[in-house]
């Protein structure tokens, strides 16, 4: 099995479809949420969100990439600089640690049928090289810390502190945001 990873451009908008929204539903998921405002949403893509999403994956800095096994998208990993992420960077939960300029994860997600295959490494693994490829300085995370507890699956796209730790990344700090009642932590991979 051969696995590797792509920055999500117009050509592949598509094959993000298949991972993160397959029923390409207006109203589902284009992992825009933390990222635009629904001004920026409006702007980019006239109200439509699979336009602005559009627009994001024509930028020099593409919103994330995508996962393949075998030559099938299998994953997706949207990271960026946080500069670039409006409500994130705006965010008063999620605040910066220092000045660095960092690039974000801000979801991850392994397409149905394709889960429990151990490609969740190897995604955000992906997703850090393509960081460092473009001058980023570390990559962070904002995951939840489950501890011995589980956590509701509908907040799986944050990912967990141990999966980001299998990943190489440390925990830097943490934030006043919660997921299903679960804090959230910073982690973060220097590069």
């Amino acid at each position: 099995m051969t696995f590797d990873t792509r920055p999500v451009t117009p050509d592949r908008v598509d094959d993000f479809v298949a991972v993160v929204n397959p029923n390409r539903r207006a109203s589902h998921c284009w992992c825009l949420s933390h990222r635009l405002t629904a001004g920026e949403i409006t702007e980019l893509g006239g109200g439509s969100r699979e336009e602005a999403f559009r627009a994001l994956c024509g930028r020099e800095n593409p919103p994330g990439v995508i996962g393949y096994a075998d030559g099938e998208p299998v994953g997706w990993c949207s990271v960026g600089p946080r500069s670039e992420n409006t409500r994130l960077s705006r965010s008063r939960l999620i605040r910066p640690l220092d000045d660095l300029p960092v690039w974000s994860i801000i979801c991850v997600v392994i397409r149905g049928g394709h889960r429990k295959r151990g490609y969740t490494t190897p995604l955000i693994d992906g997703a850090v090289a393509h960081a460092a490829s473009r001058g980023a300085p570390a990559v962070e995370s904002y995951p939840v810390d489950p501890g011995s507890g589980r956590i509701d699956l509908t907040m799986a796209f944050v990912g967990t502190r141990a999966m980001f730790e299998k990943a190489g990344f440390e925990v830097a700090g943490s934030t006043d945001a919660v997921a299903s009642k679960l804090p959230r932590l910073v982690m973060r991979r220097m590069l």
